[in-house]
Parts: structure tokens; sequence; C-alpha cells
């Protein structure tokens, strides 16, 4: 994945600078119509090859082969998040196209998640995400017990609903979002 988005911004780069080394040229006939059908065709070619480099990208994405990641793990919100310990990730495993990532919390304070909105959290029937206790290892070498949960992952590098319960009962609303997955070695 790097290498494609290093190759993206080198192609970027190449088309800026190609077109600003034209614009200081005038044209042989000094027509200024001819000047702007060469900078529109010029804008078309760029947005075509972006448009074909960011679907290349996105495919790459959606078609992530089965196996086990760390990932980035966003939320909208200070108070949930993931442990300072783990530095913002969680291990993404994908299997058979199915994304789920394990995250450890900063704490036992959130005591389940809902893969969906708060309001449809509190339906009956709804299947909950339970949590499990982790020791998460701080920089210092302190352990401490912490809630983890298993959470699905509809899709990479966009936001989706995931609902909390803490321990005074109540539903919370939040987006989270998870990108940037690298291969476990």
């Amino acid at each position: 994945m790097r290498i494609i988005r290093g190759t993206f911004y080198a192609l970027i780069c190449v088309i800026v600078l190609a077109g600003c080394a034209g614009k200081g040229e005038a044209d042989s006939d000094g027509t200024k119509q001819e000047k702007v059908k060469d900078q529109e065709a010029e804008k078309s070619a760029r947005t075509e090859t972006e448009a074909g480099m960011s679907e290349d990208m996105e495919q790459e994405i959606s078609e992530l082969a089965d196996g086990v990641y760390t990932a980035e793990f966003h939320t909208d919100s200070s108070m949930f998040h993931v442990n300072e310990a783990c530095e913002g990730r969680g291990t993404l495993t994908v299997e058979k196209g199915e994304m789920t990532i394990h995250i450890s919390l900063a704490s036992k304070n959130i005591v389940n998640l809902y893969p969906g909105s708060a309001a449809d959290a509190g339906k009956e029937g709804a299947e909950v995400l339970l949590p499990t206790e982790d020791t998460v290892t701080y920089s210092d070498g302190m352990t401490e017990e912490v809630y983890g949960f298993d959470v699905p992952v509809p899709v990479l590098e966009e936001e989706f609903e995931l609902a909390l319960i803490g321990t005074k009962g109540t539903w919370y609303d939040h987006k989270v979002r998870v990108s940037a997955p690298e291969p476990v070695e």
C-alpha cells in the first residue's frame, strides 16, 4: 500500500511540475485560446489519473487479504479510546473477507459495545459485544487489567457507528474509523 501511495504522489508531482513548467512560455502564435485548451486538457488528464489511482487504492483496501494486521482505531471522543499502551492501535483480523479489530480500552468503565446506534442497542434482543479482560503493559513496565472488545469492521478508512454503555447504564452513540492496516510479522 505504501508503494501505491508513493507512486501516486510521485505521479501527481510530475503532473504538477509539468504544468508549472509550461506556464511561463508563450504560445508560438500568441493565442490565449490554445493555451486555455492545453490547460483544460492537462487538468482533465490529471483528474482521470487521480481518479484511477484513487480507485486502485480503494480496491486494495476493500480486498485486504486474510491475515492479522495492526490498525489505527480512531474515535470521536476523548473518553472512549484505545489504551495509551497500545498507541492508538488494535489487532485487525481478516478472515474470509470479514474484518474484526480487537481493541484494549483505557479501563473497565465501558461494559458493552454495540455495532450500530445507541437506539438500536437498547432494543430487546440486540446482540451487544461482551468485553474480554486484557492486560496492558505501559512504557514504565507497569501492567493493568482493562476491558477489550472484538469490534466488527464493516469498512476501512470510513466512519461507522459504534454505541457504548458504561457503568452508569446509558447507551451513547459514537463514530469510529479503522485505518492504516499493517501486516503483523
